[in-house]
């Protein structure tokens, strides 16, 4: 299983660890982590590294 972390980009702050899953809700981003907690974030994914487990959002 490939878990990764998302960060925000503009700061490089930690959002989430040991994401699972990532939804796209219109302009929310909602991550779930491997416990099932849940995180929305308003903006949107500039990048994801499946190879280094990393996601980058743009967060407004």
């Amino acid at each position: 299983m490939c878990l990764a972390t998302v960060y925000k980009e503009s700061d490089n702050t930690v959002i989430c660890r040991n994401v699972s899953r990532i939804d796209v809700e219109g302009e929310f981003v909602r991550i779930r982590d491997i416990l099932g907690e849940e995180t929305r974030v308003q903006g949107k994914i500039l990048m994801v590294d499946l190879a280094n487990s990393e996601v980058r959002l743009v967060c407004d």
